[in-house]
Order: C-alpha cells, then structure tokens, then sequence
C-alpha cells in the first residue's frame, strides 16, 4: 500500500522528474530565455530582501567604506563557493525528487545559523512557487509543489531547490554553478546600494571586477560532493546571525 508520506511517496514523482531535464534539453527552443529569465532581477524570488549579513557588518563597523566592501563581497562568495556550490552541483546533476529531499535536509542541519538558515528556506520556498508558476511546460515543477507543499520533512533551502530546478528545465552543471554565484554575488552589490554605501554606477564597477575572483572561486569548488562542503569564513556566518539583534533593520537577513 502505497504510503502518503511525502518523503515516501516520491516513487512516480521521481519518474516524471528524472525525464524532464533531459526533454528539457534537447527540445527546448527557448532554454537561453529561460536561463536569462530566471537571472533577471524581476524574477519575485525575494531575493532582495535579504543582505547576506552586510547590513548586520556595517552596524558593526565592519564594513565602512568601498574598499571594505569589496572584501566583504570576496568572503561571501568564497563562502558561498565552498559551502553551497556541492549542493547547488549534487541537485543539478540529479534533479529528481529523493535526491533533493536528501540534500535539503542535510543543508537545514549544516547551517548553524538562525538567520541563515530562515533565508535560505524563505528564498528556496519563493523560487519553487515562482519557478512553478512560470515555466508550466516543465510539469516536474508543479508535482514537486504540490507533493511537498505543507510538509515537514524538507525546508526548502535555496541552493537545492535553485540547483534542482535550474537541472530541470535543461541547464548543464557548470552554468547552474556559474548562475548561483552570479545572483549571489547581484544580490548581495544591490543590498549595498540600498544601504547608501555605494552608488548604482560605482557598483556596477565593483561587480565587474570582483567577477574574475568569482570566476577563479568557481574553478576552485565546481562540481564538488556535499561531503567536501565546508565554511571558509565563520566569523561572517556569526556576524550574520546578529542580524536578528539589531533594533533597527531593512533587510531580513
């Protein structure tokens, strides 16, 4: 008797998903639009919403000034490489259900930190509900909403998800790898723009020369098991969680 547990019932949801990346990708016409869309910052994942801790480092004096930033920006994405690329990597590679479940549940007990580990979830939650409600041609989406919506036993964290639905509708590892560095790396330069410590113009050069240590990053933890994850710089994740302390704040992380 087939059981209703999510987690168990997965064996026909598996089927469906395991077919749609490769359909995906050698019939899809438009699968540059779709790489393109789901890079653009309109694409309401709520991905603004959050600082990935900057705004918490400058009430701390940790961050003044560009030049602070530009280092600040270098550790998260080292950060980001080292600890989220294996699990953004494993969920592309296989993007079906029983291997994402395995992954978001080994992530939600990696990630020590609260606040972290509430963004991650509400990010990876938002682009599920996003991504399914846009690319409909891709059925695997809806039947992963559906299956899992409400459900205890995964949170959704968003290197997972990002990873797993990017495999789905047709992109290759190394551009999923490439994609999460890149909106990690758009996301947090925004946050400093809203945070007055830099300007539009001065950011868009920042973000330009900060991409070939991006790159070098990729290069360096690309196609990585989740075994070899590892924090590179903790005291950033401990900054972070600080962020839940700050009587006045505009971000949510």
């Amino acid at each position: 008797m087939e059981s209703d547990h999510p987690v168990l019932k997965k064996t026909r949801l598996d089927h469906v998903m395991e077919e749609a990346p490769s359909s995906a990708a050698g019939v899809n016409p438009n699968l540059h639009w779709t790489q393109w869309q789901i890079l653009d910052s309109i694409l309401p994942t709520g991905g603004f919403a959050h600082s990935y801790g900057l705004e918490a480092a400058m009430q701390s004096r940790l961050v003044n000034n560009e030049e602070d930033l530009r280092s600040f920006v270098i550790q998260i994405l080292e950060n980001t490489s080292s600890l989220l690329l294996p699990f953004v990597y494993c969920a592309s590679k296989s993007p079906n259900a029983s291997t994402w479940v395995k992954l978001d549940q080994l992530l939600e007990a990696t990630l020590m930190n609260e606040v972290a580990r509430k963004a991650s979830a509400s990010q990876g939650s938002a682009l599920l509900r996003v991504a399914a409600s846009v690319f409909t041609e891709t059925q695997a989406l809806q039947d992963l909403r559906q299956t899992f919506l409400g459900s205890k036993s995964v949170s959704f964290h968003h290197a997972p998800i990002f990873g797993l639905i990017c495999g789905l509708v047709g992109f290759d590892s190394e551009t999923v790898q490439h994609a999460y560095m890149f909106v990690t790396m758009r996301d947090m330069i925004s946050a400093a723009t809203r945070l007055n410590l830099i300007g539009p113009m001065a950011a868009s050069v920042l973000q330009h020369q900060v991409a070939p240590g991006a790159e070098r990053m990729v290069q360096k933890w690309r196609d990585r098991n989740v075994v070899e994850a590892s924090q590179t710089t903790p005291l950033l994740d401990a900054l972070q969680g600080c962020h839940a302390y700050m009587f006045s704040r505009l971000f949510c992380s």
